[in-house]
């Protein structure tokens, strides 16, 4: 039975990012996008990743930053892996020279055959939901029957998951990876310890079932 890795994004605190890994996280989300009220500067994402344990996954979040700022960002912080959000282009992502994963807004009209062609190098695709103006982080739910039974990549599935949900969401979608930020904040971009583990006590019920 495969084992629904667990992504904490949105992290801005030292004490969130080690409770999140306490509880079970394999990876973590730091934001890039000075638009988001999760947003933290390379400074401060390194200084948090400097208290990390090992084999915790390091992820950057960006929207439509140029290639060689990302880079700056990655070498300063420490990153992992780059998570694109916004217009990148595959070339895009490429020309940064890192593992990365691409964001797709899911709606009714997703051509799935064109972004697992166009997205082939991708190291997964993280499936959100569409709205219109919106890069990601909506925190709401999209209908995941839209998703095919397989894709050329690995699915990271996001979009207003929560303890609430999803165990549901790991049983339909059986994804590589679930990825979650405000579902298990008490604030924006403040975590809640309690509601982290929660979270991942309702992954580890849909892998059950």
């Amino acid at each position: 039975m495969q084992r629904t890795r667990i992504k904490i994004c949105g992290i801005t605190r030292t004490q969130d990012a080690l409770a999140a890994v306490t509880q079970g996280a394999d990876a973590l989300g730091f934001v890039f996008y000075p638009q988001s009220p999760r947003y933290v500067t390379p400074a401060q994402a390194a200084a948090i990743i400097a208290r990390l344990p090992p084999l915790v996954t390091t992820v950057g979040l960006f929207v439509d930053m140029p290639v060689a700022q990302i880079r700056q960002t990655i070498a300063q912080a420490r990153l992992d892996c780059v998570q694109f959000h916004g217009n990148q282009s595959a070339a895009t992502c490429a020309a940064v020279q890192h593992p990365w994963f691409r964001a797709i807004r899911v709606h009714a009209n997703t051509d799935w055959p064109a972004v697992s062609n166009t997205f082939a190098a991708a190291r997964a695709l993280l499936l959100d939901t569409y709205r219109p103006g919106v890069p990601g982080g909506t925190g709401m739910t999209f209908d995941w029957s839209l998703v095919p039974a397989s894709l050329s990549q690995p699915i990271i599935l996001a979009g207003g998951l929560n303890a609430d949900n999803v165990a549901q969401a790991v049983r339909q979608v059986r994804p590589y990876a679930v990825d979650v930020s405000g579902g298990v904040e008490s604030a924006p971009g403040v975590k809640d310890a309690a509601k982290i583990a929660r979270f991942v006590a309702q992954v580890r019920c849909g892998d059950m079932l």
